[in-house]
């Protein structure tokens, strides 16, 4: 179906409302036809789960256009340029991360303009709302530790982290550049808020001090939750959700969100799908607070809409990384910074690793 027609054919069917933006009325011609459908991709497992009950089943529902979702690979970037380039649209919709993939694909005009103004969502927290993307879920990274190894009182800043004499134990950083340059400038002084541009050669001089108390370089999510969970580390910088299973497990672990690095992630339109108005209505809808509280039911990660948060029970919104006193102490890595430096950087880090 042309773009042409599909506008012309559907009416106004979003409008701001207390819990934020809610579906008005479907597109009729969707609702006739019965057979449009999308094709969203998201990381699979956990997530489709999460998403079919938040998301792609509500929508459906709304608006009679079928959500079809597969499993994409950990990094989207160069499948969507190659959708792109070849036309072969076998995605309408992906997740995408902030920091980490939008600059590059906006420096390649690789998503398609969504058409929508920061300055609208004023219930949206600064930065989850770009002309080609929306973001509708907060992770973080954060240190998280054993309170059997310090039952009393245990690490509470990268400083302490990079202690080995008041905190002795096994430790663990991320085989990446990306957050462990930061965790290491915090380590040294920098503030969580003064970190860009980020200070590489004091970076790498602060790995340095650390580098002979890691026991482990973890690759993985899934890795890392398990060192943890396990005892085979007592401190390590994790993903939010890897710990909070970790604790729902019943390990005795404790997360740390002071001076944790915060990523926002939200959908994205590959440039020139024929279903893009589709695509877009989608993409609008996800903004609404009641279907992303709904969403943190099953995964804990923190909704972009503020207002959401009216609708999480309070035990919930505290473990959550975008509750107002989580993310007061946390920064959202540099997207244009890593952008123009993240391979330079890398190649450093890896050298460092080796050498």
């Amino acid at each position: 179906m042309s773009r042409s027609v599909n506008r012309s054919g559907r009416r106004q069917f979003i409008k701001t409302a207390a819990g934020g933006l809610v579906l008005a009325q479907a597109a009729p011609l969707a609702l006739a036809q019965g057979k449009q459908q999308i094709v969203v991709s998201d990381p699979g497992g956990p997530y489709s789960a999460a998403y079919r009950r938040a998301f792609y089943d509500p929508f459906e529902k709304a608006t009679g256009i079928r959500v079809v979702n597969v499993a994409r690979e950990a990094q989207p970037v160069a499948q969507i340029s190659a959708i792109v380039k070849a036309r072969n649209y076998i995605w309408d919709v992906t997740t995408l991360t902030l920091s980490a993939d939008i600059p590059y694909l906006e420096a390649n005009n690789l998503l398609e303009p969504i058409g929508i103004n920061p300055a609208d969502y004023p219930q949206m927290i600064p930065d989850s709302v770009q002309p080609n993307w929306l973001g509708v879920d907060v992770y973080a990274t954060v240190m998280a530790y054993r309170t059997d190894k310090f039952p009393g009182e245990g690490p509470k800043t990268w400083a302490d982290f990079w202690n080995v004499e008041k905190f002795p134990g096994r430790r663990s950083l991320r085989r990446n550049p990306l957050d462990t340059l930061e965790q290491a400038l915090m380590a040294d002084g920098v503030p969580v808020h003064e970190l860009y541009p980020l200070d590489v050669d004091r970076a790498f001089r602060s790995l340095e001090k650390i580098k002979p108390h890691i026991s482990i370089w973890w690759t993985s999510g899934a890795q890392a939750m398990q060192i943890i969970q396990n005892g085979d580390v007592d401190m390590v910088s994790t993903w939010n959700a890897r710990a909070q299973t970790a604790i729902e497990n019943g390990a005795p672990v404790k997360i740390v969100w002071n001076e944790g690095l915060y990523s926002i992630e939200g959908w994205g339109i590959p440039r020139g799908t024929p279903r893009a108005e589709m695509a877009k209505q989608f993409v609008l809808f996800c903004a609404d607070a009641r279907r992303q509280a709904s969403f943190t039911e099953d995964l804990p990660y923190g909704p972009t809409n503020t207002q959401a948060m009216q609708f999480i029970p309070p035990e919930r919104a505290a473990v959550l990384p975008s509750a107002p006193e989580n993310l007061r102490n946390m920064a959202l890595p540099s997207p244009e910074w890593w952008a123009a430096n993240r391979q330079a950087v890398t190649e450093r880090f890896n050298n460092f690793l080796i050498s």
